[in-house]
């Protein structure tokens, strides 16, 4: 509460309070308001960018968006519950840290549900990846598109990650996503939410002996140069969401909702390609470094989650998980 209080008072003092309920104006022009947790050159922020030159565009400059990249107003929940609250308009936020806002995100955090890029593509554009964004609803956010964040697999201080044997005795890094820690279990790890600004030093005091991201986050924290082995076991492909503000939304009329829309969907499409390049390059980077780069058989670590995955049987996640299994073949 102290927290969310600094920050809605740092943003009366900039000014960006005028926002509230929804767009303010300045210059004329309407005006949405984008704040992430991320660098100038990643693919999320140059998808904003695209978002912004598109919309402004679509709306023949009646409309307009400000960026705040680099943590400028908070960390991501700080960001969302800004969000919430229509003090930010919008922001991107992983589907994993939306686990506590959103039964149905938790689906996104089940280890192996996707086959693959073009299944779990399948499904976020499909009816049941609609409802999933519409559920958010309930707490003041409209789910307004899908970023591709790849897939999470394990880097290492001590060795590689070949078998779900590997990890056992061994401590790693996660996100406080409750699937995520079960994973790790089940593979015989113990699992701890550690701060990513913070992991660096845990990983280099032996803290942790690993942790597990995509590519472009491995390179971007110099992870690797603690990590040298980093094995492509993706267990967990869990996207980023983009999220407006319930009451921006509600204030805008239907044809700038219709901007929006296809502004974001522009935006979705040029993030996809953005972020395969900059996954590419960033492994290629990472071996330029000394990282060994595995690509263990995933089957061993699919049947050891097995279990994990049923154990939501019969709940709303296990109906969300049984039909996005049934969108595996192209259904």
């Amino acid at each position: 509460m102290h927290s969310r209080r600094r920050h809605l008072q740092f943003l009366a003092a900039a000014g960006l309070t005028t926002l509230l309920p929804g767009c303010g104006s300045f210059g004329g022009k309407d005006r949405i308001t984008l704040a992430h947790t991320l660098d100038e050159a990643h693919p999320v922020h140059l998808a904003m960018e695209r978002f912004r030159d598109e919309l402004i565009a679509l709306s023949g400059g009646s409309m307009a968006v400000e960026i705040f990249p680099n943590a400028q107003l908070g960390t991501e929940r700080e960001l969302v519950e800004l969000v919430q609250l229509g003090a930010l308009s919008m922001t991107k936020v992983s589907s994993l840290s939306l686990e506590n806002f959103s039964e149905d995100m938790r689906v996104f955090s089940l280890p192996y549900i996707f086959n693959d890029s073009a299944h779990q593509w399948r499904v976020l554009e499909s009816e049941t990846g609609q409802e999933i964004l519409g559920s958010l609803s309930d707490v003041l956010l409209k789910g307004v598109g899908y970023y591709d964040a790849g897939a999470r697999s394990f880097y290492m201080t001590d060795g590689p990650v070949l078998t779900p044997a590997d990890i056992r005795g061994k401590t790693l890094r996660v996100l406080p996503s409750e699937a995520l820690v079960q994973t790790i279990e089940v593979f015989g790890g113990a699992a701890t939410p550690i701060a990513f600004g913070e992991l660096y030093a845990a990983l280099q005091q032996g803290v942790v002996q690993g942790a597990e991201n995509n590519p472009p986050s491995l390179l971007n924290a110099r992870h690797y140069e603690v990590c040298k082995y980093y094995s492509l076991d993706e267990h967990v492909s869990a996207p980023d969401v983009v999220v407006m503000s319930q009451r921006v939304w509600d204030d805008l009329n239907e044809e700038q909702a219709g901007w929006v829309r296809e502004a974001m969907a522009i935006s979705v499409a040029y993030q996809r390609e953005a972020w395969n390049s900059a996954s590419d390059a960033a492994l290629a980077e990472l071996e330029a470094n000394g990282v060994a780069i595995n690509r263990p058989d995933k089957t061993p670590f699919r049947e050891a989650t097995a279990a994990l995955r049923a154990g939501f049987d019969g709940t709303r996640v296990g109906d969300l998980a049984q039909r996005i299994a049934a969108m595996e073949g192209g259904v």
